[in-house]
């Protein structure tokens, strides 16, 4: 994404309240991947772009409590983590969840590693505390299609998890795929690009999404990254119910196209824009049944490390 300020700053857009109002289906509708993880009792999980820890949290409740293993969660939202934190609290874990790299020697059931509050997952081989090939597996969902935004950096994260994995180790990620939610990213660049200066250019430089394919996804950690097995790879369309509520598919834009609307310095345009979109999309997703309906496509796979 060029020098915008949605890569340089690194502001953070997320609220866990409303992420939790908006998109609270997204780590229900984990499970298909998380069977993929095929988590073990005795398991050391690297999880990449954790969010509000609830899978994290339901991993280490249900598995890795029935032995010696556990999740160390990470996210580039400090919000998020504070979130995790929270949640891991609340279900009796507070005291074994840390901020601090000594996590690692110790024996958590849940622990959300930081430095400075949170993890860049594109600067993994930044951070020595992760890439000691410790993990027996690495996890991801619903959080690459952010991570892989940047060009440059994508050949540098798969290498940062794969040096995270002790050898035969796996990963195993969901993402956004090829045509996942088409109709949201359409109103989203038209509306931007109509108030944005540069027009379509700019609105497609503060485009925070990378939706690739099962040929991508084999060509890039195989061919072009090594060092990698991808053992596993598939596209699924999968229509998903707006969650209930009075956000409804504002709620979503304003929570997952924030960094579109960064591209318009002028308040009152913004909102004109956000208005435009929620308009748009309340006629394009509606049920007619009642309710909204998102066209998500999932991107799933594991790969294992060579």
């Amino acid at each position: 994404m060029s020098t915008s300020t949605t890569t340089e700053d690194k502001k953070d857009h997320w609220s866990s309240e409303a992420y939790q109002s908006a998109a609270a289906f997204v780590p229900k509708l984990a499970t298909k991947v998380i069977g993929w993880l095929d988590a073990q009792p005795d398991d050391v999980i690297l999880d990449l772009g954790c969010g509000d820890g609830v899978i994290n949290v339901d991993l280490a409740s249900e598995v890795l409590s029935r032995g010696t293993g556990r999740i160390h969660g990470t996210d580039a939202s400090a919000s998020m983590i504070a979130a995790a934190k929270k949640a891991a609290e609340s279900k009796g874990l507070g005291e074994k969840c840390t901020f601090e790299e000594s996590a690692l020697t110790k024996t958590p059931a849940v622990a959300f590693l930081s430095r400075n509050a949170v993890v860049d997952a594109t600067a993994l081989h930044t951070q020595p505390h992760l890439q000691s090939a410790s993990f027996t597996k690495a996890f991801s969902n619903a959080a690459m299609h952010w991570i892989l935004r940047p060009e440059a950096t994508r050949a540098t994260f798969f290498r940062g998890v794969r040096e995270a994995l002790q050898p035969g180790g796996t990963f195993t990620f969901e993402l956004g795929g090829l045509g996942n939610v088409v109709e949201m990213r359409t109103a989203l660049l038209m509306a931007v690009a109509r108030r944005a200066p540069g027009g379509l250019k700019t609105a497609m430089e503060y485009d925070p999404w990378f939706f690739p394919d099962e040929a991508w996804v084999r060509k890039t950690m195989e061919d072009e990254v090594g060092g990698w097995k991808v053992e596993k790879v598939e596209r699924e369309y999968r229509p998903t119910p707006a969650d209930p509520g009075a956000s409804g598919v504002e709620g979503w834009v304003r929570l997952m196209g924030a960094n579109f609307f960064e591209a318009i310095p002028d308040a009152a345009e913004k909102e004109e824009a956000v208005r435009e979109v929620v308009e748009v999309l309340n006629e394009v997703c509606r049920v007619p049944g009642g309710g909204w309906q998102y066209g998500y496509v999932r991107l799933r796979a594991t790969a294992r490390k060579l």
